[in-house]
């Protein structure tokens, strides 16, 4: 019971200004730029989410069998459909979702992608990125997630380049991170 309290308390005392303090517009910037470079050499499409926390009307649910990895999961995957990063042309989508009161890092990929990377390599790559989210170095850590899933398109959905070589399809999705 006083672990689910220090979570909820966690969750209601941080807000949106916590998370634009943690990525101030300097910062967002540059990782939107890092993004529209990212995505001229794959055909994938990369967003990154960033909430403080997580709604009331998951916390509820915390507790009993529920551990608060699965509900960060769940609002990663919930955030994945409402930002309609599965409805890529190429089904190629990934969403690297960050949630400041619990410095978790989830990564949720669309079905062509999944097709590739094995929820091992996945949960590496987060374990990769979690001293830096733990340190509060947002920025490494964003970076470094955006490097991984780039690294992982360009494998798997590279653009040809050179004469004949095919142009970037469409940015489908907009590049700039969305802070909550």
């Amino acid at each position: 019971m006083i672990r689910k309290l220090k979570v909820l308390l966690r969750h209601l005392w941080l807000d949106a200004s916590d998370t634009a303090r943690a990525i101030p517009p300097d910062l967002l910037e540059r990782l939107a730029q890092r993004v529209t470079a990212s995505e001229k050499r794959h055909s994938g499409e990369i967003r990154i989410c960033v909430e403080s926390s997580m709604p009331a009307s998951y916390l509820w649910r915390l507790g009993g069998n529920t551990p608060i990895g699965a509900l960060i999961r769940e609002r990663a995957v919930m955030m994945f459909g409402k930002l309609r990063v599965w409805d890529t042309e190429h089904n190629n989508g990934i969403l690297v979702y960050l949630l400041l009161a619990e410095h978790a890092i989830e990564i949720v990929a669309d079905r062509s992608v999944a097709r590739h990377v094995s929820p091992d390599q996945w949960q590496a790559m987060v374990a990769r990125m979690a001293n830096a989210f733990r340190e509060r170095r947002y920025e490494d850590g964003l970076t470094q997630a955006l490097e991984e899933c780039s690294a992982l398109l360009m494998q798997h959905f590279a653009v040809p380049t050179g004469p004949g070589g095919a142009e970037p399809g469409p940015n489908e999705l907009p590049d700039t991170p969305l802070l909550r």
